[in-house]
């Protein structure tokens, strides 16, 4: 009996100790719980479903919770809610976590400003909130956090400078405050953080002078990124003692002066890029001591001299991109004999010599780019075995000899241009399967002879096949018809004889044809008209008979054809787009008459027609005239009434209206409808009318009409136009107001009194638009396109940028307008002009010609367009003394790609032209409008550019 009370003492006192235990553990748990919760409650918006077990009912588990980890002792130490799309603003009752030392909440949608009690969190060592919407300057309180080792502040919009005392983080090893909005200089006082490894503070901050020499104590940095933030000056021989750096960016900024030396003794470098910035004077001899340097990236800068031997002797370098500076000499004949080259771009330099064999001997070269320099010689038969090769171009050189055999048929080549040099010889004919990857071909003015062969059909994936300028003869084969997706064929000014295969016809993505000089002959294949999106042929100066097909002119995409100097008879077609043809389309063709040239001679019937005819109509009794006669009236008399029915039961219906606003008006419906008059019309477009229309209280709004839907239903545009009238930007014209009924749709708009740009940059009030203005539009327009592609979830693409669809307010201040609605319009089929679909023609970028598709980069060309249209004064096409050129290849043409040409083309209205203001914006619209749009920058990127213009130097326009 005793033993047995011995036994229930001991296990009431065990179970006493382990309840009183556990109590404040429990305690514990739930305040760590509920912290967590109220966190929780401050987001808005979809909380992830992720963040569910965030439940107090939960609180027990609190550390098997989503994105949390504890101790060992149950206290939470780790935060990671990441990547979660959370928005709203985070509690401040987080300081309470005094145990925290992890705290990640990256790539969110958090706003406000860090005001929370940071130094309270003083076991914290990562504070990760990059990519946010975090506003004010940057928080001053984390300098007390003194177990802080990573701090990430980057992509947000964080304003003012950079404070002093971030140079007082002892045990910081990453710091980011990049893609932000800061000013003022970079604090020398960085230069303290020894510890420091990784530092980000470029991309968007626009920091006044340049690079503090300080920053070269940072002995253990292994990551520099101080790229595209506008730093000047030179560059500081004190980088040369970051012994353990292996990345240095300096890219897109002002740097001037010559690369210091000292650079070469930076022995872990890997990454080196200095490009798009204004260094002079040669490569320093001293990189031979760059032994793991695998990124040299100098390309569009000023650098001059020879290209050293040491740099094709690194025995690690992988790419090598140095185009768009005033190199000399021969390419490095040991280029290449690491075995490990990726990428090189030598282009538009001043290069000459012979190209290395050795670029492919590691069969890694994936790019080759030498184009616009003096190379001459043939191309090293290597090339033929260089299986990795992808991206080839090479035009405008002095190349001669012939094409290696077996090189276009290379099984990863996509692009191939060797145009402008002097290579000959024949193509040779590959039986076997060849890539369809190649997308791109252009061998045009070379000394190319013989047939096509029928293996050019192989290519399946081919868009852009340019021959032209060559010596090639035969016929062309029907094997081009397995072409299915070229869009571009180009065979003009060859030898090529016989027919036009009428197999043609099955190329049904071909936009641009021309066969133009050659000796084809026979008539013209109707089968061309199966094409429904070729827009351009021309076949002039050959052997053409017969007559012009009547199906060509059903093809309504086709705005330009050539089909003079050939010997084609009969009559020109009066029917569809043979009306809008120009005349000289069809000159040089003896026996051709109509409209355009000689009237054609109408042939007399003869008396025995003229008898049989009159007899016939002699028949015809009069009784069934009358009654013929009778019953065409009774008809017209019943479609007369139900018309009228019809229209009054239309009016009845369609006299309810409703109007959804966006912010609190003044007016409503009927006082916009009273101003839907013609004398109050101030535009008209693809999309619809414009009217200017007046409130009660006076004010001015501008009123879109669009066109009238078909059926009931309005084809998505209710949820369309709802989306548009939440933005909210200085430099986006804003939506006031939807009106719509059952027949029209009304888009109420704040009045722009100035117009538009086009309107006034091309009427006679276009000298009043001076430089600076000008320049200032240019930048607006550009943040006001970056907010809709960068800011607006989802992105916004505009689909029809041009000068006339930016604004201007009474400030002549920049408004983008027109954005977004092409979708609807593309939906709803009302409107069948192509500015409503895809743009506007001398605008549209040149992939959507093979995709029928746009993307965020085809608004970027258009807009590059708009830059150029702000710096000649010209529209985009038309008046540029050829057919078919329009600003884009002219602008090229007249500068020869250089931006210091850009005096050529400047608008002679213009007065006071910055220099190389000037030269930074035909820069920047040079890059728009590359023609691959991989190529070609950002919205953000341009507003940066472009920003970076402003400069003191002026010249007077004679």
């Amino acid at each position: 009996m005793a033993a047995s009370a011995t036994i229930l003492f001991f296990f009431t006192y065990f179970l006493l100790v382990l309840l009183t235990s556990s109590q404040p553990h429990n305690l514990s748990l739930r305040r760590q719980a509920k912290i967590l919760v109220s966190l929780k409650q401050d987001f808005v918006a979809s909380i992830p479903s992720t963040l569910s077990s965030w439940n107090m009912s939960n609180y027990m588990y609190v550390c098997s919770w989503t994105g949390i980890t504890c101790d060992d002792a149950k206290s939470v130490t780790s935060i990671d809610i990441s990547n979660l799309n959370i928005s709203g603003s985070l509690s401040l009752n987080i300081h309470e976590l005094t145990t925290l030392q992890i705290l990640n909440i990256s790539n969110n949608l958090f706003s406000g400003n860090l005001s929370w009690e940071i130094p309270r969190l003083k076991a914290l060592q990562v504070l990760d909130a990059y990519n946010n919407n975090f506003s004010g300057p940057l928080p001053l309180a984390v300098t007390q956090l003194l177990q802080l080792k990573h701090l990430d502040f980057g992509g947000n919009y964080f304003s003012g400078q950079i404070p002093l005392s971030y140079g007082t983080f002892n045990q910081l090893e990453f710091l980011s405050v990049a893609g932000n909005d800061l000013r003022g200089p970079i604090p020398r006082e960085l230069g303290n953080l020894t510890n420091l490894r990784w530092l980000h503070l470029g991309y968007f901050n626009q920091f006044d002078e340049g690079i503090p020499p300080e920053l070269g104590k940072l002995v253990n940095l292994v990551h520099l990124d101080l790229s595209s933030c506008n730093l000047d000056g030179p560059i500081p021989a004190e980088l040369g003692n970051l012994n353990m750096l292996d990345t240095l960016f300096l890219q897109k900024n002002q740097l001037t002066g010559m690369i210091p030396p000292e650079l070469g003794n930076l022995t872990s470098l890997k990454s080196l890029d200095l490009s798009i910035n204004e260094l002079t004077g040669a490569i320093p001899i001293e990189f031979s001591g760059l032994k793991k340097l695998t990124l040299l990236n100098l390309f569009i800068n000023n650098f001059r001299g020879e290209i050293p031997q040491c740099i094709a002797e690194l025995p690690e370098l992988e790419v090598l991109n140095l185009w768009r500076n005033n190199f000399t000499g021969f390419i490095p004949s040991k280029l290449g004999i690491n075995g490990k080259l990726v990428e090189i771009d030598l282009s538009s330099n001043r290069l000459t010599g012979l190209i290395p064999k050795s670029l492919c001997l590691g069969r890694n070269l994936r790019i080759l780019i030498l184009l616009n320099n003096f190379l001459f010689g043939p191309l090293p038969d290597d090339f033929g075995q260089c299986h990795s090769l992808s991206r080839v171009r090479m035009g405008q050189n002095y190349l001669s000899g012939s094409i290696p055999t077996g090189f276009l048929y290379l099984p990863e080549l996509s692009l191939v241009e060797l145009q402008n040099n002097y290579i000959s010889g024949h193509l040779s004919n590959k039986k076997s399967s060849v890539s369809s990857k190649l997308e791109g071909l252009n061998l045009s003015n070379n000394r190319l002879s013989g047939a096509l062969p029928s293996a050019i059909g192989k290519f399946s994936g081919l868009k852009n096949l340019l021959l032209s300028g060559n010596r090639f003869s035969g016929d062309i084969p029907s094997d081009i018809s397995r072409l299915k997706s070229i869009s571009k064929l180009d065979l003009s000014r060859n030898n090529f004889s016989g027919r036009i295969p009428p197999e043609i016809g099955n190329c049904l993505s071909l936009t641009y044809l021309d066969l133009s000089q050659n000796q084809l002959s026979g008539p013209i294949p109707v089968q061309i008209s199966q094409i429904h999106i070729l827009n351009y042929i021309n076949i002039s100066w050959n052997h053409f008979n017969d007559s012009l097909p009547e199906e060509i002119g059903s093809m309504k995409s086709l705005t330009s054809a050539d089909f003079s100097h050939n010997n084609l008879t009969g009559s020109i077609p009066e029917t569809g787009q043979y009306l809008y043809f120009n005349s000289t389309s069809f000159i040089g063709n003896p026996y051709l008459c109509g409209s355009y040239l000689t009237p054609c001679n109408i042939t007399s019937n003869t008396p025995s027609q003229l008898g049989n005819g009159s007899d016939k109509k002699a028949k015809v009794p009069t009784k069934y005239k009358f009654i013929f006669a009778f019953g065409l009236l009774v008809c017209s008399l019943i479609f007369v009434v139900l018309a009228i029915i019809k229209t009054r039961k239309g009016s009845k219906s369609s006299n309810s209206w409703k109007l959804t606003a966006f912010q609190k008006l003044e007016f409503g419906s009927e006082d916009v409808l009273q101003c839907l008059k013609d004398n109050n019309i101030i535009g008209r477009g693809g999309a619809g009318t414009v009217y200017r229309a007046t409130t009660p209280n006076g004010n001015h709004v501008a009123v879109k009409k669009l066109g009238i839907s078909k059926g009931t239903h309005d084809n998505g545009l209710s949820a369309e136009v709802k989306t548009l009238g939440k933005i909210r930007h200085r430099y986006i014209v804003r939506l006031l107001a939807f009106c719509s009924n059952r027949e029209m749709n009304l888009l109420v708009y704040e009045y722009m009194p100035n117009g538009s740009l086009g309107e006034v940059l091309h009427g006679k009030n276009g000298g009043l638009l001076q430089w600076d203005t000008r320049l200032k539009i240019a930048i607006e327009a550009a943040k006001g396109l970056s907010y809709l592609h960068h800011d607006c979830s989802p992105m916004i693409i505009h689909r029809d940028v041009k000068s006339n669809n930016i604004l201007l307010n009474s400030e002549l201040e920049a408004h983008v307008a027109d954005f977004g609605l092409a979708k609807y319009l593309r939906n709803n089929g009302t409107s069948e002009c192509m500015s409503a679909i895809a743009g506007s023609y001398g605008y549209i970028a040149p992939e959507y010609a093979y995709t029928l598709k746009i993307d965020e980069k085809s608004d970027v060309y258009s807009y590059g367009v708009v830059l150029l249209e702000l710096i000649t004064g010209r529209r985009p096409v038309g008046n540029f003394g050829e057919e078919g050129l329009d600003i884009v290849q002219w602008a090229k043409r007249e500068t020869n790609w250089s931006k210091e040409g850009v005096v050529k083309i400047l608008d002679e209205r213009l007065k006071n032209v910055a220099t190389a203001e000037a030269m930074q914006v035909f820069f920047v619209a040079m890059l728009c409008v590359e023609e691959y749009s991989v190529e070609r920058p950002t919205m953000r990127e341009v507003v940066q550019m472009l920003s970076q213009a402003k400069q003191p130097n002026t010249f007077q326009i004679q």
